[in-house]
């Protein structure tokens, strides 16, 4: 079973028009162990319904950070789970279960070279894979692949660009599929730096996060192009940005 949270929320911030994310401090247990990639999860009561609905979010922040969590979520109009968290403000109490989830960055993979690959707030776990990764110090090349959409959809900016200057093992890619004319960066879809990263890269694991379509279609790139293994979440069913 799995344990219960009770927390006090420290900060929500506005990452982009429909981006959210918020930093919950754990009371009561006071800390949490959990392996990057998992994810905790709320009861939301709805008016009319006997039972609570349940909502799961990846944590974001890296695993030795144990005394408070970090989530992001995408905030979608009258979707329950969004709308609850959305809601809350600094000092609120909030309680939910976890952690959970087998989406983790595995230790069998520490001598090899990693992509991780986001479309939108896919980017959840792999953010905390990403850290936790960059901490080992192991050697092989780190590789992130993000697909958004426009310029005004990105976040986490200075932290790419910061974690690229402190590792040069690291690696950020940032593609627009609808970038403006004036967009310096990758565009396309995401599957266009992953083919050529796959077919150059030997020894390599890849982790995927995202809508379905994207990741059906990474599957099927990487499977085509070489022979290495792949693990996934779906976060949305939409097509990729």
């Amino acid at each position: 079973m799995l344990q219960t949270y009770s927390s006090t929320v420290l900060r929500r911030d506005e990452l982009t028009a429909d981006v959210r994310q918020i930093e919950l401090r754990l009371d009561d247990p006071p800390e949490m162990a959990f392996a990057a990639g998992q994810f905790v999860s709320f009861e939301i009561a709805q008016p009319g319904r006997r039972f609570p609905l349940t909502r799961p979010y990846s944590i974001v922040s890296a695993p030795d950070q144990r005394s408070s969590i970090v989530l992001l979520f995408n905030l979608v109009p009258g979707g329950p789970g969004s709308s609850f968290l959305d809601g809350l403000r600094g000092g609120d109490r909030v309680r939910f279960k976890g952690p959970a989830g087998t989406f983790v960055l595995r230790n069998d993979d520490g001598a090899r070279d990693l992509l991780f690959v986001a479309t939108g707030t896919g980017i959840a776990p792999l953010w905390s894979m990403l850290h936790a990764r960059l901490a080992q110090s192991a050697p092989g090349r780190v590789i992130l692949v993000w697909g958004l959409r426009r310029e005004e959809d990105r976040y986490y900016v200075d932290e790419l660009e910061r974690l690229a200057r402190s590792h040069s093992e690291f690696t950020g890619i940032v593609t627009l599929s609808r970038p403006s004319e004036r967009w310096k960066g990758a565009r396309g879809r995401v599957l266009r730096p992953i083919e050529q990263i796959v077919t150059t890269t030997e020894g390599l694991a890849v982790y995927v996060c995202g809508g379905s379509a994207m990741i059906r279609d990474v599957r099927t790139a990487v499977a085509q192009i070489g022979r290495c293994p792949v693990y996934w979440e779906q976060y949305y069913r939409d097509a990729a940005p």
